[in-house]
């Protein structure tokens, strides 16, 4: 028997977990401090009781940022096994949480096949599942029904769950008046509008939110406070729906901790370039510093095939302004099912984004490779950059398929002898630097 339900009970109980050991080893902190943190709300440890596989992971932006993948199947797309494929090449490629956003099929056996197997944390939204687990039309289904599948999947070893607890029988109101370009973009708030809309009930995880937060106790899951009026395109961002919903998640925010439940925060969205650093502070005040979980922010809404870069740009702001966890986006973004390279491309892109910030906001270690990185270049010691690159296969492919002249090897196929570093290291040895 446990001596605490959740990580926030126990670091509020000077109880020094496992999770809590292991995060502040990775993180290069005191334990006193994380715990400190933890205790606060300021860093989430996802860890499901019930997650018995996990490799812990801190959320919070004074910590390492952290990168979310996004899977799971659709009706066009079935194939379970390529999910899982994603799913493992994402984890090798070092993303620490995956959610399984599947929309089709049984999803149970997969949910469980990831909670038993895979060492990053594990996000759903069960809002999603209901329709397909009980297989009938959104209009019948119950608030008892919502709330029966958040605890299936609690039961189920998830680490944390999107809820859409910030959208009311007012914001009907208010996305009617307001005129949106893109009204409601999120699906799982779109699904609860659509709901409340169709029975004329108040939204279900608001209504009986203290109920859903006695499930997450119980199991140790994070409530991820989804953004269902975050902006789906520049023109909306930062509009009274948006902000009015952060206030409302800032309340349901101390609600949660007060159940020692932990939260994390959800954010925009497509936002301009100029808008994002403002947004943090505004989240990080309302929401007294919960972790913020930030879906790009996409800086313009005119690349589809290539909204991972547009995501990389101000995700990098987003994080070195406040924001904990950034949410990968690949170059499928608004346009298909992303493909095992596709993800492999979010990936990376998040990965360059989350480690620019870390070292603006001097995150300890942080530049360390950086260093290791410009000494290898320094020396022309090509092995000792593959081994600092983010995607060493990749650096390597594109040196050895434009390999230079055998007699000036140390150099790139760019510049040859008139390679500067080279030039450089010979004219401060006292050599003769032979150019042709």
């Amino acid at each position: 028997m446990r001596e605490y339900t959740t990580q926030m009970d126990a670091a509020r109980k000077g109880i020094v977990t496992k999770e809590i050991e292991t995060v502040a080893k990775k993180e290069n902190m005191p334990v006193d401090e994380l715990m400190t943190l933890v205790a606060k709300g300021q860093v989430a440890i996802c860890a499901n009781k019930n997650h018995k596989c996990l490799d812990p992971e801190g959320v919070g932006s004074m910590l390492r940022t952290k990168i979310n993948v996004n899977l799971g199947v659709s009706r066009d797309c079935k194939d379970y096994d390529i999910e899982m494929e994603k799913v493992m090449s994402a984890v090798n490629m070092g993303a620490e949480a995956i959610m399984d956003l599947s929309s089709h099929g049984n999803t149970q056996p997969f949910r469980k096949k990831l909670t038993s197997e895979c060492p990053a944390m594990i996000g759903t939204v069960p809002v999603y599942d209901s329709v397909i687990h009980y297989q009938r039309d959104l209009a019948t289904l119950t608030a008892k029904d919502f709330i029966d599948v958040v605890r299936l999947h609690a039961e189920d070893g998830v680490d944390f769950v999107t809820l859409h607890c910030g959208i009311t029988q007012k914001t009907i109101e208010q996305i009617k008046k307001h005129k949106r370009k893109m009204n409601i973009v999120s699906r799982g708030g779109s699904l609860v509008f659509a709901w409340m809309s169709m029975t004329g009930n108040e939204n279900p995880f608001y209504e009986y939110y203290d109920e859903i937060l006695d499930i997450c106790e119980e199991y140790d899951v994070t409530v991820s406070l989804g953004d269902a009026c975050r902006p789906g395109c520049l023109a909306d961002a930062s509009d009274v729906c948006q902000i009015e919903e952060l206030v409302r998640l800032g309340e349901l925010t101390k609600r949660a901790w007060e159940h020692n439940v932990q939260v994390m925060v959800e954010g925009p969205g497509h936002m301009p370039l100029n808008q994002i650093a403002a947004n943090m502070e505004i989240q990080k005040s309302i929401c007294m510093g919960a972790p913020f979980y930030v879906l790009g922010p996409l800086v313009t809404d005119i690349a589809p095939g290539y909204d991972h870069i547009t995501s990389a740009i101000g995700g990098a702001v987003a994080a070195m302004s406040g924001a904990a966890f950034l949410c990968y986006v690949t170059p499928a973004e608004h346009l298909a099912l992303p493909n095992v390279e596709d993800v492999k491309q979010g990936i990376i892109a998040s990965k360059i984004a989350a480690h620019a910030a870390d070292i603006a906001k001097g995150i300890k270690g942080a530049r360390d490779i950086d260093d290791k990185m410009a000494d290898a270049r320094r020396n022309l010691d090509w092995d000792a950059q593959f081994e600092c690159a983010l995607d060493p296969e990749t650096a390597k492919a594109i040196r050895d398929s434009r390999a230079p002249e055998s007699d000036h090897s140390e150099a790139c196929s760019m510049c040859g002898k008139f390679c500067a570093v080279r030039s450089m290291n010979k004219a401060l040895a006292g050599e003769y630097i032979d150019i042709l």
